[in-house]
Protein backbone atom coordinates (compact mmCIF):
# COMPACT_ATOMS: atom_id res chain seq x y z
CA UNK A 1 0.00 0.00 0.00
CA UNK A 2 3.17 2.29 0.70
CA UNK A 3 3.78 1.88 -2.59
CA UNK A 4 0.82 3.37 -3.91
CA UNK A 5 0.66 6.44 -1.92
CA UNK A 6 3.31 8.62 -3.77
CA UNK A 7 1.73 7.20 -7.14
CA UNK A 8 -1.90 9.27 -5.54
CA UNK A 9 -0.23 12.24 -4.28
CA UNK A 10 1.85 12.78 -7.86
CA UNK A 11 -2.36 12.27 -9.28
CA UNK A 12 -3.53 14.89 -7.75
CA UNK A 13 -0.07 17.19 -8.23
CA UNK A 14 -0.74 16.64 -11.81
CA UNK A 15 -4.74 16.99 -11.60
CA UNK A 16 -3.51 20.59 -10.42
CA UNK A 17 -1.37 21.37 -12.47
CA UNK A 18 -3.72 20.43 -15.65
CA UNK A 19 -6.45 22.50 -13.71
CA UNK A 20 -4.67 25.43 -13.44
CA UNK A 21 -3.36 25.02 -17.38
CA UNK A 22 -6.96 24.34 -17.94
CA UNK A 23 -7.93 27.68 -16.29
CA UNK A 24 -5.46 29.57 -18.33
CA UNK A 25 -5.76 28.34 -21.17
CA UNK A 26 -10.03 29.32 -20.83
CA UNK A 27 -8.46 32.67 -19.76
CA UNK A 28 -6.39 33.03 -23.02
CA UNK A 29 -9.46 31.63 -24.97
CA UNK A 30 -11.76 34.08 -23.38
CA UNK A 31 -9.22 37.18 -24.11
CA UNK A 32 -8.60 35.90 -28.24
CA UNK A 33 -12.74 36.58 -28.40
CA UNK A 34 -12.42 39.86 -26.33
CA UNK A 35 -9.64 40.55 -29.89
CA UNK A 36 -12.18 39.72 -32.06
CA UNK A 37 -15.51 41.42 -30.72
CA UNK A 38 -13.42 44.57 -30.49
CA UNK A 39 -11.38 44.36 -33.71
CA UNK A 40 -7.85 44.84 -32.06
CA UNK A 41 -4.65 42.87 -33.59
CA UNK A 42 -3.40 39.51 -30.79
CA UNK A 43 -0.36 41.58 -29.67
CA UNK A 44 1.87 38.56 -31.05
CA UNK A 45 1.01 39.63 -34.29
CA UNK A 46 2.18 43.36 -33.19
CA UNK A 47 5.94 44.56 -34.24
CA UNK A 48 7.66 46.80 -37.07
CA UNK A 49 7.36 50.34 -35.27
CA UNK A 50 3.43 50.26 -36.74
CA UNK A 51 0.55 51.72 -34.79
CA UNK A 52 -1.62 48.87 -33.69
CA UNK A 53 -4.59 48.17 -31.46
CA UNK A 54 -4.21 45.94 -28.84
CA UNK A 55 -6.92 44.43 -25.80
CA UNK A 56 -6.53 42.56 -23.06
CA UNK A 57 -6.29 42.48 -19.22
CA UNK A 58 -3.83 44.56 -16.93
CA UNK A 59 -1.49 42.23 -14.89
CA UNK A 60 0.88 44.31 -13.51
CA UNK A 61 0.68 48.09 -12.97
CA UNK A 62 4.23 49.79 -11.67
CA UNK A 63 5.63 53.43 -11.00
CA UNK A 64 8.76 53.47 -12.52
CA UNK A 65 10.98 56.80 -13.17
CA UNK A 66 12.72 57.04 -16.60
CA UNK A 67 15.47 59.81 -16.94
CA UNK A 68 14.55 61.62 -13.38
CA UNK A 69 10.72 61.70 -14.65
CA UNK A 70 7.81 59.49 -13.47
CA UNK A 71 6.44 57.17 -15.61
CA UNK A 72 3.36 54.75 -15.18
CA UNK A 73 4.59 51.03 -16.44
CA UNK A 74 1.31 48.30 -17.02
CA UNK A 75 1.82 45.13 -18.23
CA UNK A 76 -0.97 44.10 -20.97
CA UNK A 77 -2.25 40.28 -21.51
CA UNK A 78 -4.39 39.53 -24.13
CA UNK A 79 -4.09 35.13 -24.26
CA UNK A 80 -1.64 35.60 -27.49
CA UNK A 81 1.59 37.52 -25.62
CA UNK A 82 2.25 40.69 -23.32
CA UNK A 83 2.78 44.05 -24.36
CA UNK A 84 4.30 47.32 -21.68
CA UNK A 85 2.27 50.11 -21.98
CA UNK A 86 3.92 53.06 -20.93
CA UNK A 87 2.51 56.71 -19.61
CA UNK A 88 5.52 59.02 -19.71
CA UNK A 89 4.90 61.78 -17.06
CA UNK A 90 2.27 59.97 -15.41
CA UNK A 91 2.39 58.73 -11.47
CA UNK A 92 -1.18 57.45 -11.68
CA UNK A 93 -4.28 56.99 -14.09
CA UNK A 94 -7.71 56.17 -12.91
CA UNK A 95 -9.04 52.93 -13.32
CA UNK A 96 -5.40 51.82 -14.27
CA UNK A 97 -5.18 49.01 -12.32
CA UNK A 98 -4.28 45.14 -12.17
CA UNK A 99 -7.01 43.06 -13.52
CA UNK A 100 -8.48 45.71 -15.58
CA UNK A 101 -9.55 45.10 -18.95
CA UNK A 102 -8.03 48.13 -21.38
CA UNK A 103 -7.94 48.56 -25.20
CA UNK A 104 -4.74 50.49 -25.93
CA UNK A 105 -3.64 52.03 -29.04
CA UNK A 106 -0.51 53.28 -30.41
CA UNK A 107 3.10 52.72 -32.00
CA UNK A 108 4.40 49.34 -30.82
CA UNK A 109 8.42 49.47 -31.00
CA UNK A 110 10.80 47.00 -29.10
CA UNK A 111 12.84 47.91 -25.78
CA UNK A 112 15.42 45.55 -23.95
CA UNK A 113 13.23 42.57 -25.94
CA UNK A 114 9.80 43.42 -25.33
CA UNK A 115 7.41 44.82 -27.07
CA UNK A 116 6.22 48.26 -25.50
CA UNK A 117 3.91 51.31 -26.29
CA UNK A 118 4.53 54.66 -25.17
CA UNK A 119 1.73 57.53 -24.66
CA UNK A 120 -1.07 54.96 -26.07
CA UNK A 121 -4.87 56.26 -26.27
CA UNK A 122 -6.87 54.05 -23.99
CA UNK A 123 -10.72 52.94 -23.27
CA UNK A 124 -11.25 51.32 -19.69
CA UNK A 125 -13.28 48.60 -20.53
CA UNK A 126 -15.91 46.46 -18.52
CA UNK A 127 -15.28 43.46 -16.32
CA UNK A 128 -16.04 40.67 -18.72
CA UNK A 129 -15.37 42.48 -21.92
CA UNK A 130 -18.80 43.64 -22.42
Amino acid sequence: MGSQEPHKQGGFRGFFRRLATSQAELEADELQQDLDRHGATPIVSCGGRRRFCVTGTLRTVTLRPRGGAPALEAELYDGSDVIDLIWLGRRKIAGIEPGRMVLAEGLVSMQDGRKVMFNPRYELRPAGGA
